[in-house]
């Protein structure tokens, strides 16, 4: 197991390339089952959450390839079945339910693993599957789905908590291959649903109104393989944004999808930053002391629940008190315990953070719980004083490929090194 050594106080300038986006990587090559012809997709990061998709595949009979961040897969036939031990150690395993389904009609897998940042329950998916059709049975941890026929249908995927991601995507791969119209209201508007519609389309579906709460597909009787590039990861480009201004002079994101980062910008605009965007790139610069904001996590087009524990790490040294309000996980204030140990000044009131900003952090051991939060953690380092040494840091290889490279060619003093 690895830890990351991060030694603050080092200025960051240059430019950084924006890896493909893992959300939307995970259910278009899901999504490479619902056919038998051969699918290639491009620009897939080198992440440990996609090499368990890729052997998720493989177990379930598809021939896989990679090269040059490069998949191609081939399912000319494929099991239906996913057990526990390829599904655990990713949640994101879920949506190989609804390829399986529109194409074989019938899954089982187990209920998937992940990153502990409150419940993260599957109610919304299960009950689309229901309404096109088919029938549900949770037993001993499986999730058993069968149906005789898929029927196009109108299906609501609004949730206690907003839109559901990763719902609204398994909802699409199932009643893409589903006899009729399914209209899914609610549907989450996120960038990466729209990048798998568009690869779903390519491959001869039909679905209009991606990126919108009402989209309709019409469906088929069969698809056919297609070449894809997977978008910008706009977390990873978040991410980096915020690395720019903890300790930035000036730092450019290359290849990038600006208007998907459009929250995210303002946000640090309000803290004070310029940001300055061209049509797929995006420089921030210092601009003096960091003002302190008051803001929630919202779905797509809002501020991100998965920028949330970053921009705390951020707002630490603010000059002021700011405020974040977690609309879509409400428990995900795990990181606020660590920020604490490197000095940050933080309290969580229910689903509230309450950030008062201190003039300086001290480099501490820390314990990473989740993928987002380790990215916190790793950014509070670069503005701390002395060495932040980061433990469990296989929560930040499953959604950044090599942060830790990229940040050392920015100028960061960081290093990795074995436990």
């Amino acid at each position: 197991m690895d830890k990351i050594l991060v030694h603050g106080g080092h200025r960051l300038d240059g430019s950084v390339r924006i890896s493909g986006s893992k959300n939307s990587a995970l259910p278009i090559l899901a999504a490479c089952l619902l056919t038998r012809d051969q699918c290639v997709i491009g620009r897939v990061p080198d992440l440990s959450d996609v090499h368990y998709m890729l052997q998720i595949l493989t177990r379930l009979g598809a021939q896989v390839e990679r090269a040059s961040g490069t998949v191609t897969v081939s399912a000319e036939s494929i099991r239906t079945d996913a057990p526990y031990e390829i599904v655990r150690k990713m949640r994101a395993s879920v949506c190989i339910l609804g390829p399986l389904l529109g194409r074989e009609n019938e899954a089982t897998v187990s209920l998937p693993g992940g990153c502990v940042i409150g419940d993260r329950p599957i109610d919304l998916h299960l009950r689309g599957f229901e309404a096109l059709g088919a029938t549900v049975k949770v037993h001993a941890g499986n999730v058993k789905i069968l149906a005789p026929k898929l029927t196009g249908c109108n299906i609501s995927m609004r949730g206690q908590h907003g839109t559901t991601v990763l719902g609204t995507d398994n909802i699409l791969m199932a009643a893409v291959l589903a006899d009729g119209t399914t209209i899914i209201e609610g549907a989450a508007a996120e960038p990466e649903v729209v990048d798998l519609a568009q690869f779903l389309n390519k491959m001869g579906a039909r679905i209009e109104g991606a990126g919108t709460s009402r989209i309709v597909i019409e469906g088929v009787k069969e698809l056919h393989g297609a070449h894809h590039e997977v978008i910008p990861d706009r977390i990873e480009a978040g991410t980096f944004l915020i690395a720019g201004a903890i300790c930035g002079d000036t730092v450019r994101l290359r290849r990038v999808i600006p208007e998907h980062l459009d929250a995210v910008a303002s946000t640090l605009r309000q803290c004070g930053f310029t940001i300055d965007s061209g049509p797929d790139d995006m420089t921030i610069r210092s601009n003096g002391a960091i003002r302190p904001v008051k803001l929630a996590t919202e779905p797509y087009p809002g501020f991100p629940t998965d920028m949330q524990a970053q921009l705390c790490a951020l707002l630490a040294r603010a000059d002021g008190v700011s405020m974040i309000t977690e609309h879509v996980f409400p428990q995900r204030f795990m990181h606020v315990a660590e920020l604490k140990r490197m000095g940050a000044n933080m309290q969580v009131e229910g689903a509230t953070a309450i950030i008062e900003g201190v003039p300086t952090l001290s480099g501490a051991p820390v314990m990473a719980s989740d993928l987002r939060a380790s990215a916190a953690l790793v950014l509070a380092g670069l503005a701390a004083e002395g060495v932040t040494e980061i433990h469990r840091v296989y929560h930040i290889d499953r959604g950044y490929e090599s942060i830790d490279d990229k940040l050392a060619g920015l100028g960061a003093h960081i290093e990795r090194e074995k436990e």
